[in-house]
């Protein structure tokens, strides 16, 4: 395991760490806030420290608000709630009806969910209009996901990404926390005929499709199944519903493991895992019975956080994708620390702030010491140097993200060969999130879901 697991890393260890990191959240979200235009789109990621946009799709305006709620949540500043719910109700109504991107939870539960969930937990001031406005816009905004559907020859399915119905992103088991809030919340999709669509059963099946086709386990699936590895992208024929290959649009390939797609995968499973924990037997009972669906979670969340923990460099923090082409140049990567300004191949920041929230997440799941450990390892990385963003002029918060590798979109700085540096909406707003966990429970304050106790 190539992972310094320290035993000794507390949430108490980390307490001064994540202070001085929302110290210069603060600052960040205010700069963002008095620069940006909203006519540009969305702040996607940072150029020579500046957040610019990257049009492909609209998917993380609901980082940028988020960012907003989760400050407030963390040091109780109210300038911050203030700011976010009034972007969030200015800007975000057409994310709520966007039917043309699979990121509905990356948006809108990070928005509306955020506001939601601060009233429930009684940090937010208790407001019977919005509690009602975010529950209608979480409805609808799982109800669209779950829309977009596609059926494969097994009978069952799985929500496309925006490239299209024979397209299905790992990305997308991060973004299933919109379907899992709205069907809480009592709502179903209504289709042709008033077909009653439960969003509980598209969730399931998407989630059982992805950890078929998506993971590998080591079990003679190709020539290249490793245990834990993901595809980013799953090829199925739509005249026939047949699966075809693994392919990927921001990892080297599609037999080689694209790390945030992975860290996706991890985060995904063990939040849907800790979903499954509130939902009653009795709606299982239809949909194949608790126990076989929720070992198919843990199958799937324990192999890619597996494979995570074998590949990183030693401080938790991976190279872009498994098999970048130049990587043989860096040695052996897993035996030591990542450098960010390595000559041949970026590392990515972000995807090792997803990856520490689903530590997180799974070690509270199943109770193993080593997975959460993991979380505080990676985290502990993330809050220092050369990580941590303490240049005021710079509008990032996690430095040294990549973005879109194969497509040359993120920034190389002059003398540097690879991209180093910069920032991300979803780098920033998941480092953010992961240390918001441990705040609250160094303040034993609600464990930090979305989702009700059942």
């Amino acid at each position: 395991m190539p992972i310094k697991i320290d035993p000794s890393i507390t949430p108490a260890l980390l307490k001064k760490p994540i202070e001085q990191m929302f110290d210069l959240s603060a600052e960040k979200i205010r700069s963002i806030e008095r620069t940006w235009d909203s006519s540009r789109g969305t702040p996607v990621f940072t150029v020579k420290g500046k957040y610019t946009s990257r049009g492909w799709t609209e998917w993380t305006q609901g980082f940028q608000f988020g960012a907003a709620f989760l400050q407030f949540d963390a040091t109780g500043e109210t300038e911050f709630v203030d700011l976010a719910r009034r972007r969030t109700i200015d800007l975000m109504a057409s994310h709520v009806s966007h039917i043309g991107v699979h990121d509905h939870g990356f948006n809108n539960v990070s928005t509306y969910g955020n506001l939601w969930r601060l009233m429930r937990e009684g940090k937010a001031p208790a407001n019977e209009r919005e509690n009602d406005f975010c529950e209608l816009a979480l409805k609808v905004s799982g109800a669209v996901q779950a829309a977009r559907w596609t059926r494969i020859t097994n009978g069952e399915g799985y929500i496309y990404s925006f490239n299209g119905p024979h397209s299905l992103f790992i990305d997308t088991m991060r973004s299933l926390r919109s379907l899992a809030v709205a069907h809480q919340l009592g709502h179903v999709l209504m289709g042709e005929r008033d077909l009653k669509i439960s969003l509980l059963d598209r969730l399931l099946q998407h989630s059982r499709t992805t950890a078929e086709f998506a993971i590998y386990y080591g079990e003679a699936r190709d020539a290249y199944d490793i245990r834990g590895r993901t595809a980013h992208e799953s090829i199925f024929n739509t005249n026939d519903g047949n699966y075809r290959c693994p392919n990927s649009q921001q990892g080297f390939s599609g037999f080689t493991t694209w790390t945030r797609g992975l860290a996706w995968a991890i985060c995904g499973f063990a939040e849907q895992l800790e979903f499954l924990a509130t939902v009653p037997d009795v709606e299982f009972e239809k949909l194949g019975g608790r126990k076989p669906i929720e070992q198919i979670f843990r199958k799937a969340a324990t192999a890619t956080a597996d494979f995570y923990l074998e590949h990183a460099c030693t401080c938790g923090v991976p190279i872009w994708d498994s098999g970048a082409p130049n990587l043989h140049r860096l040695g052996d990567c897993a035996a030591k620390p990542a450098d960010p300004y390595n000559a041949w191949e970026p590392i990515d920041s972000s995807a090792a702030a997803i990856a520490a929230q689903g530590f997180l997440r799974l070690g509270r799941y199943l109770k193993k010491s080593n997975y959460r450990q993991a979380g505080f390892a990676i985290l502990k990385t993330l809050l220092s140097e050369p990580y941590l963003s303490t240049d005021p002029k710079h509008q990032g918060l996690l430095l040294h993200s990549v973005y879109h590798r194969p497509n040359g979109w993120d920034h190389i700085a002059k003398g540097q060969k690879v991209p180093n540096g910069e920032s991300s909406m979803w780098g920033d707003y998941h480092l953010r999130e992961a240390a918001l966990m441990v705040v609250k429970e160094i303040r034993d304050e609600p464990y930090l879901t979305f989702f009700k106790a059942k």
